[in-house]
């Protein structure tokens, strides 16, 4: 962790014009449209008429589910490149099914992500080297199952929102013109589950990831994608 280059002179927007992270909203965007696509030409209450060994439908048993998962955290960290961005979270989410459709979720992840170093924060300000910036993320989640208490061949997709914290590591380097610091972030997302089992499921999320950055002399809301696989093993208690 820290500086990976020596110092060198390299203008921000020279940097900048190299930083090339994902569409987040699109991301997004696309996925929601497909969870809602799936669901408008059949609603549960398509289950009549289907002899029960062959409905689409399945019950998802009630529980808590463990999903360990991996992710890429993309974005351009922000006007200055300074804040963490373009690099692999892992981690861990615990679910509980509170009801039928909802469900809360708890997520404990860790990163190790690109940041940029500057001498200044001013326009065209000096990039003095690339470090890996070291950050934790813990946040908790509401969760909306679009397809109910149940799948639909196997399919379970969801629209959901977290509110989290994170702190990253400090950087000597900084020389105090920027410090990430503790944030608090939000955390819309889309995603979807594909059941093999009952009790084992794949997880999907895409999701927006919303801080803001603050600098000597001024704040910004930066927004980073959030794009997450994992695999999911449900028990009971």
């Amino acid at each position: 962790m820290g500086e990976r280059f020596g110092k060198r002179t390299v203008t921000l927007n020279e940097v900048k014009g190299t930083i090339s992270g994902m569409a987040p909203f699109a991301a997004l965007r696309v996925t929601v449209t497909l969870a809602l696509a799936l669901l408008a030409p059949r609603a549960l209450p398509a289950q009549v008429g289907h002899p029960p060994g062959s409905s689409p439908y399945r019950d998802i048993p009630k529980g808590h589910t463990f999903t360990p998962f991996a992710a890429y955290f993309a974005g351009d960290g922000g006007r200055f490149g300074v804040a963490p961005h373009n690099g692999q979270v892992y981690g861990f989410r615990y679910d509980i099914r509170t009801g039928s459709t909802i469900q809360m979720g708890l997520l404990l992840g860790h990163g190790e992500m690109d940041r940029l170093i500057l001498d200044s924060l001013v326009a065209g300000g000096v990039v003095t080297g690339l470090a890996d910036q070291s950050t934790t993320f813990v946040e908790a989640d509401i969760q909306l199952n679009l397809t109910g208490g149940k799948t639909w061949n196997r399919l379970a997709p969801f629209i959901g929102t977290g509110i989290g914290l994170a702190w990253a590591e400090d950087i000597p380097a900084d020389r105090g013109v920027f410090e990430l610091g503790t944030k608090f972030y939000f955390a819309p997302h889309a995603g979807l589950r594909v059941f093999v089992t009952d009790r084992i499921h794949l997880r999907g999320d895409a999701r927006l990831i919303f801080w803001k950055l603050d600098y000597p002399n001024s704040s910004e809301w930066d927004t980073s994608g959030w794009y997450q696989a994992g695999l999911g093993f449900g028990f009971s208690l």
